[in-house]
C-alpha cells in the first residue's frame, strides 16, 4: 500500500485534480468549500488502471497554511507536485519542493494543470521552466504530465506516469513497530474517538492495546478502518482510522503517535544533520528559535549549531534542537526547521535521548559522524547505552533499525561480549539487554546500596525488593532480571523479599542474643497469648522475623513461627469443615483474647488465606494451607 500527497502553489488546482482522479471531494471544511481554498488536510483515495489501490493527501498550498501541508507529508511514499501551466513555478511551489527534497521523498510526478488555457508554445516554456527548478532535487527526472481537472485532459496519462513510479518505490516494510502519526481527532457517532494517519513502519490489528506518544496514555483498538471499508489489520503505508477505547478527544491531538506499547520513548533534544535549503533569503545562525516538525508534529525549539557559526544556502552542519515539548521520533526520521514564515532547512535525526554538547568539540563531532554511517551494531549499541537495561526492540526502534536487524545486531554484540543478554542465551525481539559497561556500572549500585543498608540495620537479613528497586530507578521487569543474574552470579542474595550481599550473616552480640532467647521463651511459654516481659526493640524483631523465629502481626503482636502455624492450620481445617468461622470462635479455639484473635484474623486475610465477610470468615479460594 502506498500514500501520494500533493504538493503546490495555492490556487494551481491540486484539489480539483485530486476530485478528477477520485470522485472524492478533499476538501471537507465548510469554510474550504465557501472560500474555495484549502485550509487543511484533505484524505481521498483512487484504484491506478494496474488494480492497485492507494491513498491520496491533499494538502494545503498557502503560505499560511504550510505548517498543515508539513503534517500530512511526512508519511508520504510519492509527491504529486502540481504546477498550473498558466502561472508556472511560483515561491510556494519552491517552498513544498524544498520540503519535498529535504525530506528525501525520491518519487514524483509533475502534474502540469490547467494546460487546457495555454497554447502549445506556452506549454512547453512551462515545462523547461518545471524541469529547471527540479534540477538538483529528489525529484529531478520526474515526469511531467500536462493535464486538465477540469477537462479531464491528460488524467489517463498521469495515471500511468503515478502506477510507473509507484513500481519504482519500494514498499513500505512491516519492522515489528508500528507508528501511527496523528493527523485528525474527532468524534464519529456510536462509536466514540477516532484518530487517522498514515501508518508506518509496522501493522495494527483490532483489540490490539496502544501506546499514545508522548503523552504516555494507553488504549484499546476497537476498530479499524481504510478507504472507508472495516479491516482487522492495517498494514504500513495505509492511511488508516483507528477507533480507539477509554481515550476522550481532549485527550489527543495532532503530532502524537499511536504505537505498540512500551517502546518509543519521547524526547526533548535531538542531534541532526541539517542542510539549509537553497534559496534561503538569509543564513541560518546559531542559537536560532525555530519550529521544528516531524511526521504530523509541530513543536518550538532552539537550533545550535555545533560545527558552524552560521549555515549559508545549501549548505550541511551538525547540530542540536532543544525542544519545548516532548516529540515521539526515531532515529533517521526526517524533519523540517521554520522561522514563523520561512523553511530554513532540514533533513535526518541522527541521535535521539541526547545531551548538551560543545560546541566545535572534534569527539563529539566524530561520534556523529559514526551515528549517522555507523553499522547496524554500532547504532543499536549506543541506543542501549541511553537506555540500558534495553528491550531488543526498543532500542532497535530507536537506533532507526526494524526488528530483524536489531536482533542480528544484538545476537553479533552478545557474541562480542559487548552486550549482556538478561534473559537467557538465545535473545529474541522481547529480550533486555545491558551492555557489559553499564552491567558492571549497575551491579556496583546494587552492592554499594546494600553494603549502606547493611551497615544501618546490621541484624535485617536484607533489604526490601522494591526498596532497592527504587534506590536503583529501575522498571520492575529490568530490576527482576538483574537480580536474577546477579543471584547466578553470587553477587546478591535473595532471600525471598529481600536481598542481601552473599557474604552478609546478620549475627548479634552476647547481649541481643540473650535478650531474643528470652524473648521467644516468653512467647513460647503462652503461645496464643504471647506476652514477653522484654520487649524487643524494631532490630532485633525484624533478625526474628527475617530468621523464620517469629511472625509479626499487626498491632504490635507476635507469635512464634511454630504457634502460627499451628493456629493457621487449625483454622483453616474448621473453615473446611464447617465453612465460616468467628472472631469468638478463634478466640475460644485457642483461649486467647479479642486482641490477639483479631491480630491473627487480620494478617490471614493479608496472606489471602481468609476473607471477612460481614462478621465471619472464610477460606479463600486459592488458600493451599494444608
Amino acid at each position: 500500500m502506498y500514500t501520494i500527497g500533493t504538493a503546490g502553489h495555492v490556487d494551481h488546482g491540486k484539489s480539483t485534480l485530486v476530485q478528477a482522479l477520485t470522485g472524492i471531494d478533499p476538501d471537507r471544511l465548510r469554510e474550504e468549500k465557501e472560500r474555495g481554498l484549502t485550509i487543511d488536510l484533505g484524505f481521498a483515495w483512487f484504484t491506478l488502471p494496474g488494480g492497485q489501490e492507494v491513498s491520496i493527501v491533499d494538502v494545503p498550498g498557502h503560505e499560511r497554511f504550510i505548517k498543515n501541508m508539513l503534517a500530512g507529508v511526512g508519511g508520504i511514499d510519492l509527491a504529486l507536485l502540481v504546477i498550473a501551466a498558466d502561472e508556472g513555478v511560483m515561491p510556494q511551489t519552491r517552498e513544498h519542493l524544498a520540503i519535498i527534497d529535504l525530506l528525501g521523498i525520491r518519487h514524483g510526478v509533475v502534474a502540469l494543470t490547467k494546460a487546457d488555457l495555454v497554447d502549445a508554445d506556452f506549454l512547453e516554456i512551462a515545462e523547461a521552466e518545471v524541469e529547471g527548478a527540479l534540477h538538483g532535487t529528489t525529484l529531478e527526472g520526474a515526469p511531467v504530465i500536462p493535464c486538465s481537472g477540469v477537462t479531464h485532459a491528460g488524467l489517463d496519462d498521469l495515471l500511468a506516469a503515478l502506477g510507473a513510479q509507484l513500481a519504482e518505490t519500494p514498499a513500505r516494510t512491516d519492522a515489528g513497530r508500528a507508528r501511527l502519526p496523528i493527523d485528525r481527532v474527532f468524534t464519529m457517532s456510536g462509536f466514540g474517538t477516532v484518530v487517522t494517519g498514515t501508518l508506518i513502519d509496522g501493522s495494527l490489528t483490532t483489540g490490539q492495546e496502544v501506546e499514545v506518544v508522548p503523552a504516555g496514555l494507553r488504549a484499546r483498538i476497537r476498530g479499524l478502518q481504510s478507504h472507508g471499508r472495516k479491516e482487522e489489520t492495517a498494514s504500513p503505508g495505509r492511511r488508516t482510522a483507528i477507533n480507539l477505547t477509554g481515550l476522550a478527544v481532549e485527550d489527543l491531538s495532532r503530532g502524537m503517535v499511536v504505537t505498540a506499547t512500551g517502546w518509543l520513548r519521547a524526547t526533548t533534544a535531538v542531534d541532526v544533520r541539517l542542510r539549509a535549503v537553497r534559496h534561503l533569503p538569509r543564513p541560518i545562525r546559531h542559537n536560532l528559535e525555530v519550529t521544528f516538525h516531524t511526521g504530523s508534529s509541530e513543536t518550538e525549539g532552539r537550533l545550535l549549531l555545533l560545527d558552524a557559526d552560521e549555515l549559508k544556502p545549501g549548505q550541511t552542519a551538525w547540530a542540536q534542537v532543544r525542544l519545548a515539548a516532548p516529540v515521539g521520533l526515531l532515529k533517521r526520521d526526517h524533519f523540517i526547521v521554520r522561522d514563523p514564515n520561512v523553511t530554513l532547512g532540514g533533513g535526518t535525526i541522527v541521535d535521539t535521548q541526547v545531551r548538551r554538547h560543545r560546541r566545535f568539540h572534534r569527539p563529539t563531532l566524530a561520534a556523529l559522524e559514526l551515528l549517522a554511517e555507523g553499522t547496524p551494531e554500532e547504532a543499536l549499541f549506543n541506543a542501549v547505552a541511553v537506555l540500558e537495561p534495553s528491550q531488543i526492540a526498543a532500542a532497535g526502534g530507536n537506533a532507526g533499525l526494524d526488528d530483524g536487524a536489531a536482533l542480528a545486531a544484538a545476537r553479533t554484540l552478545i557474541a562480542e561480549g559487548r552486550l549482556l543478554s538478561l534473559d537467557g542465551a538465545d535473545p529474541t525481539r522481547e529480550s533486555l539487554v545491558c551492555s557489559t559497561a553499564g552491567f558492571e556500572t549497575l551491579t556496583s549500585s546494587a552492592r554499594d546500596a546494600l553494603a549502606v543498608f547493611h551497615a544501618q540495620s546490621p541484624l535485617r537479613r536484607g533489604m526490601p525488593r522494591e526498596e532497592l528497586r527504587s534506590r536503583l530507578q529501575l522498571r520492575a521487569r529490568a530490576f527482576e532480571s538483574l537480580v536474577s543474574v546477579w543471584v547466578k552470579r553470587n553477587q546478591l542474595a535473595d532471600h525471598l523479599g529481600s536481598l542481601a550481599l552473599p557474604e552478609h550473616e546478620p549475627t548479634p552480640d552476647a547481649n541481643q542474643l540473650a535478650r531474643t532467647q528470652a524473648y521467644l521463651q516468653d512467647l513460647a511459654a503462652s503461645p496464643f497469648a504471647p506476652a514477653p516481659a522484654d520487649p524487643l526493640d524494631e532490630g532485633l524483631l525484624a533478625y526474628l522475623e527475617d530468621s523464620g523465629e517469629i511472625v509479626r502481626m499487626g498491632d504490635g503482636v507476635a507469635f512464634t513461627a511454630r504457634a502460627y502455624e499451628d493456629m493457621t492450620r487449625r483454622i483453616v481445617a474448621h473453615l473446611r469443615e464447617h465453612g465460616t468461622i468467628t472472631l469468638a470462635e478463634v478466640r475460644d479455639m485457642f483461649g486467647t483474647s479479642r486482641k490477639f484473635a483479631q491480630a491473627l484474623l487480620e494478617h490471614l486475610d493479608g496472606e489471602h488465606i481468609t476473607r471477612r465477610t460481614g462478621d465471619t470468615r472464610v477460606l479463600q479460594k486459592r488458600a493451599n494451607i494444608t
